[in-house]
């Protein structure tokens, strides 16, 4: 069984070689994460880790791959995990329920990955990452923000220090040079400079979301999607040009 005859076809098979012996950490598997490791392994990715310390929730369901009915309350990684075997069996895959934080960082070696991608939503955990990714023997991929988005064509990619018109990439540089600890490397970020007003419901007070507020913003699956399916775009593109 050939599932991957038309990327062979495309790439070759030098090429396809180098995806099934490349190693990827995604950071988060929700709205944007989840399209990010179905792209991979749809694309050949032979070694993927997930982390992700939540369980499918209600909400989820309009925009995240592992979100359904009947996988309520089920870890988001586990679903995940069973999903991607069954679009390729021979997957290296590893599902780590888990947070990336201050106190569980030193568990991840970034430099076993050739690749890691962050997808986190928490402004902290995001900082951190980021300065331990572009430390480390690594390529790192990031996510900005993608709630309150509904145009696609508005989505870009541009290094760190060049993103435009997004909340989240300023306050993450408001963090580094209020710290005083800046990322080591360039970087590459997906993001959309569109800042559209949450309508209808009240804010949800019940969990602290990123930019330090309590906050429930709305948010689309085509935008989350493609904001995903960028992020392991890059990560493909950049092991064919290698």
């Amino acid at each position: 069984m050939d599932i991957f005859n038309r990327t062979r076809r495309l790439v070759g098979t030098d090429a396809m070689r180098r995806l099934s012996e490349s190693r990827v950490i995604v950071f988060g598997v929700g709205g944007v994460g989840s399209w990010t490791a179905e792209s991979l392994v749809r694309s050949g990715i032979g070694h993927l880790t997930i982390v992700d310390a939540d369980c499918v929730a209600t909400s989820n369901i309009n925009r995240q791959q592992p979100a359904t009915v009947s996988t309520i309350g089920k870890p988001k990684v586990d679903v995940m995990r069973e999903h991607l075997l069954d679009i390729n069996p021979e997957l290296d895959i590893t599902a780590i329920q888990d947070m990336y934080t201050a106190s569980t960082a030193d568990n991840y070696n970034l430099s076993d990955y050739d690749y890691v991608v962050d997808a986190i939503d928490s402004l902290s955990d995001k900082a951190l990452l980021i300065l331990r990714a572009t430390s480390a023997r690594t390529r790192l991929f990031s996510s900005m923000g993608a709630a309150l988005k509904m145009d696609p064509t508005r989505i870009s990619v541009a290094e760190f220090w060049k993103v435009k018109g997004c909340p989240l990439a300023a306050a993450l540089r408001q963090r580094f040079k209020r710290s005083g600890q800046m990322p080591r490397r360039k970087f590459r970020c997906v993001y959309s400079d569109e800042l559209l007003p949450n309508l209808g419901e009240e804010d949800d007070t019940s969990g602290a979301m990123s930019f330090g507020k309590v906050r429930i913003n709305g948010a689309m699956c085509h935008i989350t999607a493609m904001f995903g399916f960028t992020l392991a775009g890059l990560v493909v593109q950049d092991i064919l040009k290698r």
